[in-house]
């Protein structure tokens, strides 16, 4: 069944939302990824050990990378056992995904490890119980770009329906101010109607930005990543927000704004020094404002959850 009984994976960061699209697209970047040992035990059941300093839980069904494997364990022989190390790169409560790492990491490794006896669209079946653990909804826009890379649509999840968008090179930069936003929090400030003229608004921004990458269109892209439906309720939960959108867009960024529920920041950039000057402004506002922060420049990640080990 297996040919070997240990490997080390990395499982990257995600935006989920890409602004307009909350809920149905999400990307996978190259920086920053968790990285997870998994090892195939004699024993049934699984134990969890976490080798950072953010006091998760080790308790399987407290545990979002836990709840994912015994989903998949439902599904695979009786005894099976799994011992899994994680080592958390991606801050909890970030905005980057760091529970979707958590979970698409551990059934992408299982599943690496017994020779892929699951599809893609089963791995994401299962790693949602994780983001169901983590905001009490199961939601697929950060945990399909963490396992299959690139940018994803979902366009249903009752039935699991994901589509892989082709999409010009792109430089991202992000900031992560030192302060928490929890994805069940944000939920809950959310409002439950939407005027009409508002989706309307929202529904021609998700097509375009989805044409934009198809066409490699970088103007479409820049003029459809606006958000008046999710971004002007959760960006109040952001200092900074406003002045960074402003100046970065004004430095030549495409756009950008909260990634997934926050408080991360990111802007799409169409070439590397534009993604380097935007950084400069990131780092002036939170100085400024007395936030500590931590700021990546990467790209888009490709490839999705991958082996680090032989």
């Amino acid at each position: 069944m297996k040919s070997k009984n240990t490997i080390t994976i990395a499982a990257p960061a995600t935006v989920a939302n890409l602004v307009c699209g909350f809920d149905i697209l999400g990307m996978a970047l190259n920086e920053p990824a968790d990285i997870m040992k998994i090892t195939v035990s004699d024993k049934p059941g699984l134990k969890i050990t976490h080798t950072d300093d953010y006091g998760l839980s080790t308790v399987p069904e407290k545990n979002v990378a836990g709840v994912s494997l015994l989903a998949m364990m439902e599904e695979l022989p009786a005894g099976t056992g799994f011992e899994l190390e994680i080592c958390k790169n991606i801050m909890p409560g970030s905005g980057l995904g760091s529970s979707a790492a958590s979970a698409a990491g551990a059934v992408a490794a299982a599943n690496l490890l017994l020779e892929k006896p699951f599809s893609e669209s089963d791995l994401v079946r299962f790693a949602m119980n994780g983001e169901k653990l983590a905001s009490g909804v199961k939601h697929a826009d950060n945990i399909a770009p963490c396992i299959s890379g690139g940018i994803t649509l979902i366009r249903s999840i009752h039935p699991l329906d994901i589509i892989s968008l082709p999409a010009p090179p792109l430089y991202v930069t992000v900031v992560h101010p030192q302060i928490e936003v929890k994805t069940s929090d944000a939920r809950q400030i959310l409002r439950k109607e939407v005027p009409l003229k508002n989706a309307i608004r929202q529904w021609g921004n998700i097509a375009g930005l989805v044409a934009g990458f198809m066409q490699s269109d970088y103007d479409l892209i820049g003029r459809s990543l606006e958000d008046v439906i999710i971004e002007p309720v959760r960006s109040i939960l952001i200092p900074g927000f406003d002045d960074v959108k402003k100046r970065c867009k004004e430095a030549g960024a495409l756009g950008g704004g909260i990634s997934g529920s926050g408080p991360s920041i990111f802007m799409l950039n169409k070439e590397e020094k534009t993604a380097l000057e935007v950084r400069s402004i990131m780092e002036d506002i939170y100085n400024t404002l007395g936030i500590e922060t931590r700021i990546y420049v990467t790209t888009m990640n490709q490839k999705g959850v991958k082996i680090i080990n032989d």
